[in-house]
């Protein structure tokens, strides 16, 4: 099953609200989700990636979720709806943003070579987190919950007031959670570039 595939097949079956068909229309025909890239360099920099990372992070966070220690001593439970729409639409806000380019680079002698690569220009620059709650509540509602995790996914790695990201993954553990699930997915399943 590709990547594409499985998105649509866990979306269809966890995600259910009034608004989901339209959104995955959007996702599948109106966006460029399913061919970009999920970075411009670093994890998953390649047409398709976008689609893979936010799988990779569906799994993780569905791993991390049921570990013993989540689950009895923090007692964090949500519903597959949940865990479905945080973390496959949580870089919704990539959407439209990565144009194929070069760059040059030197090869193993030294010598200049010319590699594909892609830019990032930002045709809604709402901020990452917030622009991924802006689009999907265009389509769906989420909970308070679900739009605080989407939001700071990011955890301590964006240019946030850590003040305000420790508060939030606080008050929110899915936030917390995702946040987790996010970096796992990045730095450990993806190639990241040094």
């Amino acid at each position: 099953m590709s990547a594409r595939e499985e998105f649509i097949e866990i979306f269809k079956r966890c995600i259910t609200r009034p608004g989901a068909d339209a959104l995955l229309d959007y996702l599948e025909n109106k966006s460029d989700f399913f061919s970009a890239p999920a970075s411009a360099r670093y994890h998953s920099a390649y047409a398709g990636g976008l689609c893979e990372h936010s799988l990779n992070v569906y799994h993780c966070l569905v791993d991390y979720l049921a570990r013993p220690r989540v689950q009895e001593l923090y007692g964090l439970e949500y519903s597959e709806e949940s865990i479905a729409i945080v973390a496959l639409l949580h870089d919704l806000c990539k959407i439209g943003c990565y144009k194929p380019g070069t760059r040059n680079v030197k090869d193993e002698n030294g010598k200049w070579q010319t590699v594909p690569t892609y830019t990032f220009d930002d045709p809604l620059p709402y901020g990452h987190g917030e622009k991924s709650v802006y689009i999907v509540n265009g389509f769906i509602r989420l909970t308070r919950e679900e739009a605080m995790a989407i939001r700071w996914h990011m955890g301590f790695s964006g240019t946030e007031d850590p003040r305000t990201v420790g508060s939030a993954l606080q008050k929110y553990p899915l936030a917390f959670a995702l946040a987790t699930a996010d970096m796992e997915a990045s730095y450990f399943l993806e190639n990241e570039e040094e």
